[in-house]
């Protein structure tokens, strides 16, 4: 029997990506499921890929960086469910811009989805895990919660506040029922580069993607996976993909010049990672 059969979930992002990847994973293992996206269209047709049908599966539009919208969310499904097993914080967006040109709106519209976003969805649902037998709260962080790229300042800044935001959360709840875990991805074949501000604005959202997905290494049927995998096994953190590992070992042995190393495996200013 799968480990989450029988289990509820709650995922941000489903929309598309790994979020889209997770629930299709949990549902074929039997997981009722709660998913949320920005985007109505992508979300519909997210429930409607779901294999099991016997399965419940919920879909709401809720704007992660809106603090009253999360709690409004996380309320209902408690008021219907009073507790929830399994959390996944996955939303994110992505910003290419140097910090001599950066927008205050662009980079407060980054912040308030992916580093805001994790916030409202870890301290609205809390509550909710905390009445569980065993919850999982999953937080992702990036690859670029581990090093600093140029022309990604402020997706660097928010996702290394995930990072410390969750490892800190982690150790609060260390003898609670509430098992926690950051995510550090590497390269996912997401559309993440085709819907990111900013950047050469003489691509198009379609050769961003395709330019993204060259340099990419892991699907998110495989980040779905090792997600899952490390939620079985109460993992505290998770590197996908063997981008994600080299780059984690070069940022510790050389914690300064890691750019140097690092700028051989692609280009980074074009590898968002998610």
């Amino acid at each position: 029997m799968a480990y989450a059969q029988g289990k509820i979930a709650v995922i941000t992002g489903a929309g598309s990506g790994i979020g889209r990847a997770l629930a299709m994973q949990l549902n074929r293992e039997g997981c009722e499921l709660f998913l949320s996206d920005i985007n109505a269209d992508a979300l519909n047709d997210t429930i409607g890929m779901l294999s099991r049908k016997d399965i419940p599966a919920d879909g709401q539009v809720v704007d992660v960086a809106s603090k009253e919208g999360m709690h409004a969310w996380a309320e209902r499904i408690g008021s219907s469910k009073g507790h929830v097993d399994i959390v996944i914080n996955n939303a994110g967006v992505a910003l290419v811009a140097t910090v001599e040109e950066s927008d205050y709106a662009d980079q407060e519209w980054l912040m308030g989805i992916n580093f805001w976003g994790v916030v409202y969805g870890t301290q609205a649902f809390l509550p909710l895990l905390q009445r569980s037998v065993q919850g999982h709260l999953v937080n992702l962080s990036s690859v670029f919660g581990l090093i600093g790229v140029p022309t990604q300042s402020a997706y660097n800044a928010a996702k290394f506040a995930v990072r410390g935001y969750t490892e800190a959360l982690r150790q609060e709840m260390a003898n609670s029922n509430v098992h926690v875990c950051c995510v550090h991805p590497g390269g996912i074949k997401t559309n993440i580069a085709r819907v990111a501000r900013g950047g050469d604005q003489t691509m198009t959202p379609e050769e961003r993607g395709r330019e993204f997905e060259r340099l990419a290494r892991t699907s998110p049927e495989v980040a779905a996976q090792k997600i899952i995998s490390a939620i079985e096994k109460r993992r505290k953190r998770l590197l996908i993909g063997l981008d994600a590992a080299i780059i984690s070992l070069i940022s510790r042995l050389f914690p300064v010049s890691y750019t140097r190393f690092i700028l051989g495996l692609g280009n980074t200013e074009q590898l968002i990672k998610k």
